[in-house]
């Protein structure tokens, strides 16, 4: 398992050009990380974009914005297509592009007492960048919602909407579950599952697709050891 944990407490873990590109480094290349936990050091998960950062934007010309925005999106794209599995641990503030890196994850926990919300609105400016991958996540019924009002809103929405899988007051607890629940699958098998919802194919494709896991050394083993009722050798790897 690979940990990746926002490190800027002191604002709350708020975007700035280095944290964007760090952030885009770090998921470039996860190796062969069977899971990616994604966290925030201190009080916060991610409370949007730092003020210094926004303050800079404003002196920057329209194409200098379009590159700068560029640089954000490949960030979310990045974390999004990652090839393994992203679980967010999600605690305080979720706000903006906050609330964006929470639907990036394949599976985001968040504490009873998290807040979330799409404020961008409210500075006269929209999540633009991060919309595909909320409308992805949420569907665009709830975000017109609260993409127009900007409004705050708690763990128990962002579970009914779909931005969080679970609220908990244990979220580590649960994390660890669920990681251990990813390191049950076959660790091919995982990530094809991935890229599967991600590309969504149709058709022919899909036949194609299962005849190659089935067909694939994973795919013979695990379903060997379910007929002779005994544990695949990756479990035991993995436990080992």
């Amino acid at each position: 398992m690979l940990r990746v944990t926002l490190a800027r407490p002191e604002r709350r873990n708020a975007f700035d050009a280095a944290l964007i590109a760090e952030l885009t480094e770090a998921f470039k290349d996860v190796g062969d990380a069977r899971a990616v936990v994604l966290a925030g050091d201190g009080e916060s998960f991610c409370a949007g974009a730092d003020v210094d950062w926004q303050r800079a934007s404003i002196d920057l010309s329209y194409e200098e914005n379009v590159e700068d925005a560029l640089r954000l999106y490949r960030m979310c794209e990045t974390i999004d297509r990652c090839p393994a599995p992203v679980v967010a641990r999600v605690h305080g503030y979720a706000l903006g592009g906050g609330s964006g890196l929470v639907a990036f994850a394949d599976i985001a926990v968040a504490t009873t007492d998290a807040v979330f919300g799409f404020s961008e609105v409210r500075l006269g400016i929209i999540p633009a960048v991060i919309s595909p991958f909320v409308f992805a996540r949420i569907g665009t019924g709830p975000a017109r919602r609260w993409y127009l009002t900007g409004e705050r809103f708690g763990a128990d929405v962002a579970l009914r909407i779909g931005l969080v899988h679970e609220v908990s007051d244990t979220p580590d607890d649960v994390v660890a579950g669920i990681v251990e629940s990813l390191l049950a699958g076959g660790p091919e098998a995982v990530r094809a599952a991935k890229r599967l919802a991600l590309e969504q194919p149709t058709g022919r494709a899909t036949a194609e697709i299962a005849a190659k896991r089935r067909t694939s050394e994973e795919g013979q083993e695990g379903l060997r050891a379910f007929l002779e009722k005994r544990t695949p050798e990756w479990r035991s790897a993995s436990s080992s």
